[in-house]
């Protein structure tokens, strides 16, 4: 028992450098543009970390804002809330709490587990025997290196056969969002222990090949686990700037750097000085091009929201396939909620999340990739980015239930 609460001290220790004791996560109804305007002031005034939306510049009336405040902000921020008559709510009383609560303690100590948070090394470690395991489903290969040199992998599962028409699936391009990676290594996981029980995914990998990229922002996810948990963006420097890092999906040509992403090094939505500068969405971003003629699916996983996005997010138009692809997200929304009830919203990024500038599913779509869609998984905000690892399993058993939906659509309606 005492070696086990070591080892749990030590894996909470490495958790992150940040001290959160005391910390804060608000909740707070916008209702008019003087409370957007109020909302402004206080991100100009403190050190504010925007959850939903992710920056100060997509708060808009008629939403909430979840933002994440220092402990020593704490009063300052409640009076400016309670003197301006603004309502709020407390989602996270101390986020040192629930960021030691996030850890099923019991199982710290042994090395990949599906329903645990698993350190880059480790997934790392996994990738390599997935392959070596399965040899007949599953390849790998290196698609480029991070700023910081790690390599990029991504696994194809599939049998091998040619002219197949491929499904593109990435996961963790915000650090912070630990549940996407938790849901890429899932699905591999799944794919590969029911194609001999299960004939529909016996089908879908007889027919389809699936590309994924485990964790797009390696960099970061390692920050995350040694120095910050709530860093959000690459680790790449800046010319002129001691802010580090860009926000990967806001570095691709689709209506790069105009809405919802900032020219500010050190904003957490910076778009980064050109797009593409970054090696990550370089690297993801030429693979696709490689592969275009065979990819006819592509779906980014993040969180938190319960949402399913579709383009398009740098602007208020809809997508030509629009009716298509709404009826293809209700039908996963649907398909989803039959497991564990969990309800999920759809719909045009720009009007059912916030305008965003820049992202992996616009560009996607803009490539010709008919399919394109974001996923943004559990919660609505009461863990937010600290989902405990014991809703893992619910939510990546949910999850594969609208992937494996659209993924047979896809297999049925050729283009």
């Amino acid at each position: 028992m005492l070696l086990l609460l070591a080892l749990v001290s030590v894996a909470l220790a490495h958790a992150s450098e940040e001290n959160f004791d005391g910390n804060r996560v608000f909740r707070v109804s916008v209702h008019d543009e003087d409370d957007v305007s109020l909302i402004q002031e206080l991100a100009n005034t403190k050190q504010i970390d925007f959850w939903k939306p992710d920056s100060a510049t997509q708060v808009k009336p008629l939403t909430t804002v979840d933002f994440h405040v220092k402990a020593e902000d704490v009063v300052d921020v409640e009076n400016f809330l309670e003197e301006n008559e603004v309502l709020y709510e407390v989602l996270i009383s101390n986020v040192k709490h629930i960021l030691e609560s996030q850890f099923d303690s019991h199982t710290r100590a042994s090395g990949h587990s599906y329903t645990k948070y698993n350190n880059w090394e480790t997934i790392e470690a996994w990738i390599q025997q997935v392959a070596n395991d399965n040899p007949d489903l599953v390849s790998k290969r290196v698609i480029g290196t991070t700023f910081e040199g790690r390599n990029m992998y991504v696994l194809k599962i599939g049998k091998d056969r040619p002219n197949k028409p491929a499904f593109f699936i990435d996961c963790g391009f915000h650090a912070r969002e630990w549940i996407s990676p938790a849901f890429c290594q899932w699905f591999v996981r799944e794919a590969v222990r029911t194609y001999k029980q299960e004939i529909h995914m016996k089908r879908l990998l007889d027919e389809l090949d699936f590309y994924v990229l485990p964790v797009v922002n390696i960099d970061g996810y390692v920050y995350t686990w040694a120095k910050d948990r709530m860093w959000r963006k690459t680790r790449s420097t800046t010319a002129g700037s001691s802010c580090f890092g860009v926000d990967p999906n806001r570095n691709f040509d689709a209506g790069w750097c105009e809405v919802g992403a900032s020219r500010s090094p050190c904003s957490d939505t910076y778009c980064g000085p050109t797009p593409e500068s970054e090696k990550e969405t370089k690297a993801l971003a030429d693979f696709i091009r490689q592969n275009l003629s065979s990819i006819k699916a592509y779906l980014t996983v993040h969180s938190y929201s319960q949402m399913m996005l579709y383009p398009y997010s740098y602007d208020y138009k809809l997508p030509e396939n629009y009716e298509e692809l709404n009826a293809l997200v209700k039908g996963a929304a649907k398909e989803l909620s039959t497991l564990h009830g969990t309800k999920y919203t759809y719909g045009p990024g720009a009007t059912t999340i916030y305008p965003a500038a820049g992202g992996s599913d616009d560009w996607a779509y803009d490539q010709g990739i008919k399919y394109s869609f974001t996923f943004e998984l559990r919660d609505k905000g009461f863990f937010g980015f600290l989902l405990p690892e014991s809703q893992i399993r619910q939510t990546c058993e949910e999850t594969m239930l609208a992937v494996k939906y659209i993924a047979n659509y896809v297999l049925e309606h050729p283009y």
